[in-house]
């Protein structure tokens, strides 16, 4: 699995302002429904009720929501690039400029924890970090994500 396998170039994007995590729930949901067809308030429900479970915000400004969903029919992601930083109830309590959020079936099981595996590697280096808060135009961050994981390789 790689991240082009899971993230559509139309699934990046830069926002400018959002004022809370709930706001940000309700931007993946759009995006997804934009994206994927999943229908955002379903994304948008089963986002927050994973949030109750515990803080997706994994440190150093990045977020990992993920949820699984009955109208998913493969993992997908959606990857968010936030020019003001958002308070975020993060492990290490500072805000975050980097959301992936991964959406999965229900029924995804091993491909679920997978995906959340390679983000994870992806979005703890720190090159590809600094690389993605350089850049706003969505094609370039795609760009970056995706390549991220072949370099790494080498």
């Amino acid at each position: 699995m790689q991240v082009a396998d899971i993230l559509k170039p139309e699934a990046v994007k830069t926002i400018a302002s959002c004022t809370s995590k709930k706001r940000l729930f309700h931007d993946l949901g759009e995006l997804a429904e934009t994206s994927y067809d999943l229908k955002s308030t379903e994304v948008i429900e089963a986002l927050i009720e994973r949030e109750g479970l515990g803080p997706t915000g994994v440190g150093h400004g990045i977020a990992l929501p993920h949820a699984r969903l009955a109208g998913a029919t493969a993992v997908q992601g959606i990857f968010l690039r936030l020019e003001k930083p958002l308070n975020f109830d993060s492990v290490d309590r500072q805000p975050v400029d980097l959301v992936f959020c991964l959406i999965a079936p229900e029924c995804a099981g091993v491909d679920h924890l997978k995906a959340l595996a390679l983000v994870s590697r992806t979005m703890r280096d720190s090159a590809t970090c600094t690389k993605l808060r350089a850049n706003s135009d969505p094609a370039t961050l795609h760009t970056i994500l995706t390549e991220a994981q072949s370099s790494q390789a080498a």
